[in-house]
């Protein structure tokens, strides 16, 4: 391997939605010309931030091959595939069709709280059955239940087809046990805006960002310089934008992020139950914060 696959900045992608609820696949396309234009490196789509909870398999599809045709080959595509029934999970991963796709970001099973054996053999059994390298994602907030340092690497040890982790814990220790014990060539990538910068410090690969969606090209330059060594240069761009950051989930994600996209006329501000929209109090903070930016 020359170097990580997904070095950079990746956009964890937001599902535009229509007045009356159907996928607005124009608007996609939209968001995804603007994030090839901020210069990010690469995108997942379905992810948390993409509503995927709320989509059925055809709409599922449908974005797949969606984002796959509009960015033809521009950059690398990631499928956020997960769930908290095993054998589901299964079925999705070689039911779908991922043409154009480089790897399956694949969180860790939710709401079952299971221990960490069973979170091992979750993802022993989704590395066996997947056609694409995965990656890991640990957002115990979401979850529940927290994917430890030493699942993570017994993870990265047995299953070849893992090559990554993307790491939304916020615990700096376990993030630092994970980066000393990993395989050469596993990536650990940040799943938080706002630590990004001290994880890259500490050798994380890059980020799958949020507020990315909104400002691809000032977050993707501090992340580059940050990869680059140049710390002192990536810190006004990271305070810059850490206020905005700090609204994305005041209210639940992705309502914060939407707020800003629409604001810059990329989508509407319109969601599948039971996110809504941000309150009026918060969309005007964030109107106040893109002002300033």
């Amino acid at each position: 391997m020359n170097g990580p696959r997904f070095a950079g900045t990746g956009v964890a992608v937001v599902t535009p939605f229509q007045a009356d609820g159907t996928v607005d696949l124009p608007s996609l396309t939209k968001i995804l010309e603007h994030l090839i234009d901020g210069q990010v490196n690469y995108l997942v789509m379905l992810g948390t931030t993409g509503e995927s909870a709320t989509l059925d398999h055809k709409e599922k599809q449908q974005i797949f091959s969606h984002t796959c045709r509009i960015t033809a080959g521009r950059l690398p595509l990631v499928a956020g595939i997960g769930g908290n029934d095993t054998s589901r999970v299964l079925e999705d991963i070689q039911g779908f069709d991922l043409t154009g796709y480089s790897a399956i970001l694949s969180v860790s099973p939710y709401y079952n709280k299971p221990s960490q054996e069973g979170i091992y053999r979750h993802y022993q059994a989704v590395a066996a059955a997947s056609p694409l390298p995965v990656i890991l994602y640990n957002v115990p907030g979401r979850t529940s239940m927290n994917m430890t340092a030493d699942t993570t690497l017994r993870i990265a040890r047995d299953c070849p087809n893992v090559i990554g982790t993307k790491e939304a814990s916020g615990n700096l220790d376990q993030i630092m046990r994970i980066l000393r014990g990993k395989p050469e060539g596993f990536e650990v990538i940040s799943g938080d805006d706002a630590i990004t910068l001290p994880m890259i410090a500490l050798g994380a690969t890059g980020v799958i960002s949020v507020i990315g969606n909104a400002y691809p090209k000032i977050f993707s330059d501090m992340v580059r310089k940050c990869l680059a060594g140049n710390f002192h240069a990536a810190r006004p761009d990271h305070f810059r934008l850490l206020e905005a950051v700090d609204t994305l989930f005041a209210e639940g994600s992705p309502s914060g992020i939407k707020a800003y996209m629409h604001e810059m006329g990329l989508c509407e501000n319109q969601f599948r139950l039971p996110v809504v929209p941000v309150s009026d109090t918060l969309y005007s903070s964030i109107c106040g914060i893109m002002a300033h930016l």
